[in-house]
């Protein structure tokens, strides 16, 4: 088994079709082809189903797919630590972030770090909590930023910085002009929250137990997979949602949203590096700009 057979079963496990996959890497069909089933040969198993016009990973294929992602992540990290006891002329800081932060939190710092070190090549994801911590864990990603806690001792935590939750409805609202909001009031709201997984949700989460509130107990209308999405829908109707106050700055400032008069604890932003990982001098480089801000 080779590194571009691997490179080829992912691009084809990802993307569901053979010639997109080909066109990805550069090479014909048929050497994509080929390469499938010389894997699939050589190891007696099938890891791909043909649906309609495209190809999909059957169990057996996903299974591997994990374990070959895991293994470019690691051929690649040799390949970075070559490159950097050269002096580390060239190279790629790959990042994952959750929304709030790759956003609003982390830009103004990426372009400190491309000023000063403008050959380095910056790839950054934008991901759930814990979608991040699983591609940090798995090696995908030098470093990791987000939003909610973690209990992961394979992994250094290290807390950079803290966030003001917020409660936020449209003008017009009933809680718009209410100078307190008990926690019982919560229960009579109807909320639009970020999906399962998220920060700032799992957040909401841990105030609602300091006021011994379920989560289950209220009027969730809808679960949007973004901030904005959420931002949006809160502007056009009668609803209510937690968002970072990064996230509504501007729109609290110009009237378009009114921040809801009620207690909220803040939250932490946390940088996650693997322990037993190469750390990069491009990663090292980057938290030292953090550690200066």
């Amino acid at each position: 088994m080779t590194l571009d057979q691997l490179r080829i079963f992912v691009e084809v496990a990802e993307r569901g079709h053979l010639t997109q996959a080909a066109n990805a890497l550069a090479l014909t069909p048929s050497a994509v082809s080929a390469s499938i089933r010389a894997l699939e040969t050589r190891y007696g198993t099938h890891l791909f189903d043909r649906v309609g016009r495209g190809i999909e990973a059957n169990e057996t294929g996903r299974i591997f797919l994990v374990e070959a992602k895991a293994t470019l992540a690691r051929a690649r990290a040799a390949e970075l630590t070559l490159t950097e006891l050269g002096g580390l002329m060239r190279g790629t800081l790959t990042i994952q972030a959750s929304q709030t932060i790759a956003s609003y939190w982390l830009p103004p710092l990426l372009i400190k770090f491309r000023q000063a070190y403008p050959l380095i090549e910056i790839n950054l994801t934008v991901a759930n909590t814990d979608n991040v911590t699983t591609s940090v864990l798995n090696g995908i990603a030098d470093l990791g930023f987000v939003e909610g806690k973690i209990d992961e001792p394979s992994l250094a935590i290290q807390t950079i910085d803290e966030d003001n939750i917020v409660a936020v409805v449209a003008p017009g609202h009933p809680w718009s002009g209410i100078k307190h909001i008990h926690p019982q009031d919560l229960l009579s709201g109807k909320w639009v929250l970020r999906e399962p997984g998220s920060g700032t949700r799992a957040a909401f989460i841990s105030m609602l137990q300091t006021y011994e509130v379920k989560l289950n107990d209220l009027h969730i209308e809808l679960t949007l997979p973004s901030n904005e999405a959420v931002r949006s829908a809160v502007m056009s109707g009668s609803y209510v949602t937690v968002v970072s106050e990064l996230v509504v700055a501007s729109h609290l400032q110009a009237g378009l949203l009114h921040k809801v008069n009620i207690d909220l604890p803040k939250r932490s932003f946390y940088l996650l590096r693997h322990k037993e990982r190469y750390k990069t001098k491009a990663s090292m480089a980057l938290e030292q700009i953090i550690e200066q801000r």
